[in-house]
């Protein structure tokens, strides 16, 4: 078991459950889908990803994720909705399981590449990706709608300036009720290290959190990662980013603002919430990660 997975056992009764049926899972899997191990298994953010041969020799990948999270239900789904054009392809899945059979892809990510390069990248798997949404999908909004309330009813608890946090309230409840917020399959968390070099194509995505959305709510990744590479002038930093996958996905530039404030508040929220219900304060890697989220924030409307 990778070390990182193993960890994950600390996270609660549900995951350390699925650690202790992973083993027999994979097992089963390898024999009834005839694949042999080709490599050292590796920790997804939420999944064991497994290098295999298939019966006919061919490299692939086995995938088989946490069974606790909702956001990664559908994951299966939306690969096979896509077939492949701009996203890793889908070969065998067994959603009851969480496992899937996938192409495998080269190690190779996005963050090799000069920053804007690769949101320009990003921006053209968003044209691809971003169809009419599928029926199973979950709406975007409810779920913006639960973490909203639980904003409101951090009030002080969240070391968040007021006025950020009135903004994402008053602008959240507002997408939340526009009809323009859903209708669109999005990938969810597509950032550097979610798109990886291929053989069939240059770029393609991997590890979709799809929900039925709108496409101004895909750029908050992209802002926040690759962090130490923004020396300097940071707000002049994020500005850049932004600019550049908005327009180069043609987004509306008042509504990704508005969709990216609306993120990074409820992004930093979490930090607050996960401390309150274990009963402690902000460690300090939450309070970086909430300065982080802020200079977003506050970043993509100077």
């Amino acid at each position: 078991m990778p070390p990182a997975l193993e960890q994950r056992r600390h996270d609660g009764p549900a995951w350390a459950g699925w650690l202790d049926r992973l083993p027999r899972l994979r097992r089963d899997l390898l024999e009834q889908w005839r694949l042999r191990p080709d490599g050292d298994p590796l920790a997804g953010s939420a999944a064991l990803v497994l290098p295999v041969l298939t019966a006919e020799g061919e490299p692939a990948v086995l995938k088989v994720a946490f069974d606790g999270e909702p956001e990664m239900e559908h994951e299966a789904l939306a690969l096979q909705h896509w077939h492949g054009q701009g996203a890793v392809r889908l070969l065998r899945a067994d959603p009851r399981r969480r496992a899937m059979l996938l192409e495998r892809l080269h190690p190779v990510d996005l963050t090799g590449l000069w920053d804007l390069e690769a949101c320009e990248v990003v921006a053209g798997l968003y044209r691809r990706l971003h169809r009419p949404a599928l029926p199973q999908l979950r709406p975007l909004t409810g779920y913006v709608r639960g973490w909203l309330d639980d904003l409101a009813a951090l009030g002080r608890e969240l070391p968040v300036p007021p006025r950020l946090v009135e903004q994402a309230l008053h602008a959240g409840a507002a997408l939340v009720d526009d009809p323009a917020s859903t209708g669109v399959v999005l990938h969810g968390d597509l950032h550097y290290a979610n798109v990886l070099a291929g053989d069939r194509e240059p770029w393609l995505a991997i590890d979709p959190l799809p929900v039925d959305g709108d496409p101004h709510w895909e750029p908050g990744p992209l802002l926040t990662d690759r962090w130490e590479e923004m020396t300097g002038d940071l707000r002049a930093g994020i500005r850049r980013r932004f600019h550049t996958v908005v327009d180069a996905a043609e987004l509306d530039e008042t509504r990704a603002r508005d969709w990216t404030v609306v993120r990074m508040v409820v992004d930093a929220s979490w930090s607050a919430l996960g401390a309150r219900r274990a009963g402690r304060g902000l460690t300090a890697g939450e309070r970086d990660w909430i300065t982080r989220c802020v200079a977003v924030a506050k970043a993509v409307q100077d």
